[in-house]
């Protein structure tokens, strides 16, 4: 959408009386509404992290879920900071780092932060995934090892290439071949 677009939308909705954002106003608050989604991220991953070394198997799975609820919100505001894009004339998957050139002196001082902002927060998150994978991993091998101690397992069974395990008895544990 061309600049004087651009102002002939937000002059007929003010004539109107509608008091609705412009799109640089509605860029910003999409960017801080992914901004806080992320956050909400970062702080279930660390109670996750606190689940995890408290053993406490109800609140890893509840932060799972929590997780996958915020992602589909998080998934409604790209969705929104897409159709923002479009609104600018731009296609939908428009990186925000090129806001600067499309907005030119519609660029504001708020729209730049609420950028800043979002980058940072990305990258927070990416950190803080980065180690609950590594903790994850860290439980799933402890409690691996755990249960092949109390059940008296191999530590690593070996097979070969098209071999099943067997039970103690020869038997095989399912049939393959049908």
């Amino acid at each position: 959408m061309t600049p004087s677009m651009l102002d002939r939308v937000a002059a007929m909705d003010a004539a109107e009386g509608r008091s609705v954002m412009s799109p640089v106003e509605s860029m910003t608050d999409a960017l801080l509404t992914e901004t806080k989604l992320l956050e909400e991220i970062i702080a279930i991953m660390r109670r996750q992290r606190t689940a995890v070394s408290a053993d406490d198997l109800q609140a890893v799975d509840d932060s799972v879920f929590a997780t996958h609820r915020v992602l589909v919100t998080l998934n409604e505001a790209r969705r929104r900071r897409r159709a923002i894009n479009v609104l600018f004339g731009e296609r939908e998957d428009l990186p925000i780092t090129q806001l600067d050139a499309v907005l030119g002196a519609k660029m504001t001082s708020q729209l730049s932060e609420a950028r800043e902002a979002l980058h940072a927060t990305a990258r927070k998150l990416s950190r803080e995934v980065a180690m609950n994978r590594g903790i994850l991993r860290q439980a799933l091998a402890s409690g691996d090892a755990y249960a092949r101690v109390l059940t008296g397992a191999q530590a690593d069974p070996v097979y070969t290439a098209g071999q099943a395990p067997r039970r103690a008895g020869g038997a095989n544990l399912f049939d393959r071949r049908i």
